[in-house]
């Protein structure tokens, strides 16, 4: 997917890789971002239209879903990472209804608009997707549960809207503040982003960190694992 031209929904965009990938959506040629977030959002571009969205709140998705009437691409870009043990139940709660049921619910608001469109959606995981981290075992969960949302959702949506998994290693972010490890800039992550998305990589690598590991993911047993399962799909399954 070229960025030019294209009507763009980012979900988490008040700050961090959110606000990035705003920014380079706006410098890339996009027609439209509609930049979701929980408090307002000032922009000096014309082009950046705020919208109230707790990805959490089925009433925010509704209002949002029936103010955009157009939309080529989907970013799933909004979490939380708390530091836990897994004793608390409600911080597992808490953490999923971000960032695995958030994500799908989005989704499924937008698809109407989606498959109208042809488009596309981008669900931001995280190299803890493919191994857990202790120190944030909750985030780590939910984001392994959701890069098989996303491969679900590869093979279901695939007549209509292609889906994308972002697989994130550290980036200089609030969320990572707490780690004294190289991080990426959020400016280069969501380059990083967007060129995967228009080199059509269905897993994207787009800081250094991730691209370490990145080869070894598509050349792995668990990526063939995946095509091999999607196989069993029938073609109108969706």
């Amino acid at each position: 997917m070229n960025i030019a031209g294209k009507t763009i929904l980012i979900t988490g965009a008040s700050r961090g890789i959110g606000r990035a990938l705003v920014d380079e959506a706006l410098r890339r040629g996009a027609k439209r971002v509609y930049a979701g977030t929980r408090g307002p959002l000032p922009h000096a571009d014309a082009r950046v239209t705020a919208v109230k969205l707790d990805v959490t709140s089925a009433e925010d998705i509704q209002r949002a879903v029936a103010s955009i009437d157009s939309l080529d691409l989907l970013v799933n870009n909004a979490g939380i990472a708390p530091y836990d043990d897994l004793s608390s139940p409600e911080v597992l709660e808490r953490t999923f209804a971000v960032n695995l049921f958030g994500v799908l619910n989005v989704t499924r608001a937008f698809l109407p608009v989606l498959k109208r469109s042809r488009g596309a959606v981008v669900n931001h995981l995280s190299m803890v997707a493919l191994a857990a981290l202790p120190l944030i075992p909750a985030y780590s969960i939910s984001k392994a549960a959701a890069l098989n949302l996303t491969q679900s959702l590869r093979v279901l949506l695939a007549p209509w809207v292609k889906v994308h998994g972002v697989v994130l290693g550290p980036v200089d972010t609030d969320m990572n503040r707490g780690f004294d490890i190289p991080k990426a800039t959020t400016e280069s992550a969501a380059r990083g982003i967007f060129d995967g998305l228009e080199r059509d990589e269905e897993d994207i690598f787009p800081d250094p960190a991730s691209q370490s590991v990145a080869d070894g993911w598509r050349n792995g047993a668990a990526k063939a694992l995946e095509r091999q399962f999607a196989a069993f799909v029938p073609d109108n399954a969706a």
